[in-house]
């Protein structure tokens, strides 16, 4: 079973290999290898989580493949699974979703395999099907190999006798072909079967593969009755033979057997200040993947509690599955089931009483959670350390306790954006991120951006809006930090202590050079320092969100017309003027009489679209 998580190892925080690996469980499941900008470099599977990610860090000598992977590891996620064939088929659907770099077995593109039954055909066909299931009619799988699926159509064929040819071959058919000789087929391409009969016959298909086994016994029983009684002993016979196959064949090949519904199964864990919410995607009977919750909640341990607050604050806002599993009952049930049924159009149910596959889900949901919660320990343990090394470090009086870290990203000027990324003893604080749009003046200019930046960002410092860091980080040399303390000074926040991040000559991870305010030469830590690692970790997030930024101003800039800052020139009269000159150059090249002839612009605003499109000119 399979599919998607996104069970973060040390969420986002540093990598702590040792703290990470003694925490790990040796149950199966699923990992995940990602580098510093959070991508997936390679996916696998493992009967024992423990010994199988152990191994990479403890290799003596490794391939090249495995050398060159694991030097560009900065985290690892894991979904725990119950067996490894569920292992299996979620390392699948992970490497299909992300299509990691260092994965070759299963980068085919190729989906699981299916049998499709073209039910809108007169005379339906059982057939092979891989790739999208967009036609209409019915899908039953997914199978684990193409041998299963042809195994199951033989099967199917020597059972139910129904046309497994193609359309155009069985539009063109005047005779009956080998399959008819051979009874696997009823010939309905030359009329020799009625159309009720052959129907009968895949409603029986149909039934079979959906797993309702007695049905389909009983329905041919009935029918070899009603044909020995009007005489028809060949029919019967037919019948009888269909019935004593049906007891030799074993049809449980599926990997996961089509479900109604879909599902979203909730585990819980906490050790009193940490508490976690694993949940459990199941999408069409399998597992598609996990997702970890670190709600906070001052001072509450009672697990219904946290439940039913989860539960509302997570669904109220988002598509809701048709069934929500939680381990515990929760007090808003009733009120939280009718408010997202009708939000979603669909009726929606929240249970916590199960039996079967539901209660597997829900033990399987529980032992990520714990999971979850040991890997968060651990990592709120590593950012501690982290941060007191930064402490001695910097020479700080006082435990640092708030960290932010500025940087900023544009192409040759276009669409430059400052990010401001906050850290604190628990890890990133995403709550107070912040990004701005600067202004076309520093356009080019990094020095006058980051000022701009920092100006924006600690004028409401200093008025009290926004918490005052303990240290500030910008990403750069000596120049950018004479710019920051420059800044500062004007606001007279000059005493903050700052640190400007620079990456050196090699600009190589661990090259970093630190320069301070006062300090004559750089501060170099050494290479495997956890203050290093952790201003590595915030540097490398403020590059991140400052890029993300930029690349979506820069997008939506270029999606926006000239023409729309206009003023009177409203949609409908930028379609026209597009429409007369063939695009937004044709109307640039446009004088002042010949946009006059275009329906709806009058001489003033003929001219002031001139006028705002030659500005440069």
């Amino acid at each position: 079973m399979a599919g998607e998580s996104e069970k973060a190892a040390v969420d986002d925080n540093a990598f702590d290999e040792k703290s990470f690996l003694a925490n790990l469980t040796h149950r199966p499941g699923v990992y995940r290898m990602l580098n510093a900008k959070h991508k997936v470099l390679y996916v696998g599977k493992a009967r024992d989580l423990k010994k199988r990610v152990s191994s990479y860090f403890h290799r003596s000598q490794a391939s090249p493949k495995t050398a060159a992977l694991m030097q560009q590891v900065a985290n690892v996620e894991v979904t725990v699974t119950n067996t490894e064939a569920e292992a299996l088929i979620l390392e699948y659907n992970l490497i299909k979703r992300h299509k990691p770099r260092f994965n070759v077995v299963l980068r085919d593109d190729k989906s699981y395999p299916y049998i499709y039954v073209s039910t809108r055909h007169k005379f339906p066909r059982l057939q092979f099907h891989r790739g999208p299931r967009k036609g209409k009619g019915r899908y039953f799988g997914p199978y684990p190999s193409t041998g299963a699926v042809r195994q199951t159509l033989n099967d199917l064929q020597k059972l139910f006798m129904v046309r497994q040819c193609q359309d155009s071959f069985f539009k063109n058919r005047s005779r009956p072909c080998l399959q008819y000789q051979i009874k696997r087929c009823t010939a309905p391409c030359v009329g020799l079967i009625s159309r009720e009969q052959y129907a009968a016959d895949i409603d029986a298909a149909i039934n079979f593969l959906d797993g309702k086994n007695q049905e389909v016994v009983r329905t041919f029983v009935a029918r070899m009755e009603a044909a020995s009684a009007n005489q028809e002993y060949e029919q019967a016979a037919r019948f009888r033979d269909q019935i004593a196959r049906l007891k030799e064949v074993e049809a449980r090949q599926l990997v996961a057997r089509t479900a109604s519904n879909d599902l979203d199964i909730l585990g819980f864990a906490s050790n009193g200040a940490v508490h976690v919410v694993t949940v459990l995607f199941i999408r069409n009977g399998a597992v598609i993947g996990s997702r970890d919750h670190f709600p906070k909640l001052a001072g509450e341990t009672d697990a219904a509690r946290i439940m039913n607050g989860f539960v509302a604050q997570y669904y109220l806002g988002r598509d809701v599955p048709a069934e929500i599993i939680l381990e515990q009952e929760i007090d808003d049930a009733e009120l939280l089931q009718a408010e997202l049924t009708e939000r979603s159009g669909h009726k929606v149910a929240i249970k916590h009483r199960v039996r079967g596959d539901r209660a597997r889900w829900l033990e399987m949901a529980g032992t990520n959670a714990e999971q979850g919660l040991n890997l968060k320990v651990a990592s709120n343990a590593t950012i501690k350390r982290q941060f007191a090394a930064l402490t001695e470090a910097l020479g700080a009086d006082e435990p640092l306790e708030r960290l932010e870290c500025f940087d900023v990203s544009h192409t040759s000027g276009e669409a430059t954006v400052a990010s401001c990324v906050v850290f604190n003893t628990a890890g990133p604080l995403k709550s107070d991120y912040r990004r701005f749009n600067l202004t076309p003046e520093s356009a080019g200019d990094d020095y006058a951006a980051m000022a701009e930046a920092l100006r924006r960002r600690y004028t409401r410092v200093k008025k009290g809006e926004v918490p005052m860091p303990d240290v500030l980080f910008v990403d750069g040399g000596k120049g950018q930090l004479a710019e920051a303390m420059k800044v500062l000074a004007e606001l007279e926040l000059d005493w903050l202590r700052v640190v400007a991040v620079a990456k050196g000559r090699s600009r190589k991870p661990g090259a970093e050079q630190l320069f301070m305010p006062g300090s004559k030469s750089a501060l170099r830590l050494p290479a495997d320092s956890s203050a290093l690692l952790l201003i590595q970790q915030i540097r490398d997030e403020a590059h991140r969100f400052a890029i993300t930024g930029h690349r979506q101003r820069r997008a939506k800039a270029r999606k926006t017309s000239r023409l729309e800052g206009i003023p009177g020139l409203g949609p409908k009269r930028r379609r026209e003027l597009l429409r007369q000159f063939g695009g937004l150059q044709g109307v640039i090249g446009a004088g002042i009489d010949d946009l006059i002839k275009v329906r709806g612009i009058s001489r003033a605003l003929a001219e002031s679209i001139y006028n705002d499109l030659h500005l440069d000119g």
